[in-house]
C-alpha cells in the first residue's frame, strides 16, 4: 500500500485561486524534486497537518517562495501556461486583472468601455510609463517592427480585422497577449488564435524601450 505524504501549504495561498493552480502547483513542485514516480502519493492538505522533518527540509524553500507569490501570479501563471515563478510584473498583470472583462466599446476610454487602442495606451503609460498615440494605426506608425519570435512582454501586437490596421494588444509572452476584444471586452488571446493567427500584421515595440521603467 502507498505510504501517504501531504504536502502542507498554507490556504491562504490558495483562497483566490482555483484547485487546478494547487494541483499545477504540486505537480511542478513533484516534477521539480523528480518525485514523481517514487512511488508515492502525495497530495495538498490543510494548514497544520504533520509531515517528516527530512520532507519540510525539502520543502522550506518552495514554501517560502510560495508565500511571496501573490494570487495574481497564480491567476495568470494559469491563463498562460507557465510557471507563477516567471510572472514576474506585478504591476503588469495588476492592471490586466483591474481591467478584466471590461466591455468593449468603439471610441471608449474608461472603464465603462475601452477600446483597443485606449486600453494599450493606459496599459503602457501605467505600467511601462510610455506615451502612444491614440489609434491603432497611429501606433504601428510609431513601432519599430518586431519579428513574433522576437516579441518581449509589452510589445505591440497588430492586426487587420477591418481593413489595414484596426486592432492592438499587448503582447505577454508564451504567445499570448491582452486586448480589448469586440466580443469578451478586456481580455487575453492567443496569437495562435484560428481568428487572430489569420488576421495578424506583425509586432511592434516602440523606440528602443525595454519595458522595465515602472516593472514593479
Amino acid at each position: 500500500m502507498k505510504n501517504l505524504l501531504f504536502v502542507s501549504v498554507a490556504l491562504s495561498v490558495f483562497t483566490v485561486t482555483s484547485f487546478s493552480a494547487s494541483a499545477q502547483f504540486k505537480m511542478n513542485f513533484l516534477k521539480d524534486m523528480n518525485l514523481l514516480n517514487d512511488g508515492v502519493e502525495y497530495g495538498i492538505a490543510k494548514s497544520g497537518s504533520k509531515f517528516t522533518t527530512s520532507f519540510k527540509k525539502i520543502l522550506a524553500p518552495v514554501l517560502m517562495a510560495t508565500e511571496l507569490c501573490s494570487t495574481i501570479q497564480f491567476k495568470y501563471a494559469q491563463i498562460l501556461n507557465k510557471d507563477v515563478e516567471l510572472v514576474t510584473n506585478k504591476s503588469l498583470f495588476n492592471f490586466i486583472d483591474e481591467w478584466w472583462a471590461t466591455r468593449y466599446r468603439y471610441g471608449g476610454t474608461s472603464k465603462k468601455g475601452i477600446d483597443c487602442s485606449s486600453y494599450t495606451g493606459h496599459l503602457l503609460n501605467e505600467v511601462f510609463g510610455l506615451v502612444l498615440p491614440r489609434t491603432a494605426r497611429e501606433q504601428y506608425a510609431v513601432c519599430s517592427r518586431v519579428n513574433r519570435e522576437d516579441l518581449l512582454e509589452g510589445d505591440l501586437v497588430f492586426f487587420n480585422t477591418r481593413g489595414g490596421v484596426s486592432h492592438v494588444g499587448v503582447y505577454l509572452g508564451e504567445g499570448y497577449f491582452t486586448h480589448s476584444s469586440s466580443s469578451a471586452g478586456v481580455t487575453i488571446s492567443s496569437l495562435d488564435d484560428n481568428y487572430y493567427s489569420k488576421k495578424y500584421i506583425g509586432g511592434g515595440r516602440v523606440g528602443e524601450n525595454d519595458y522595465t521603467a515602472k516593472n514593479l
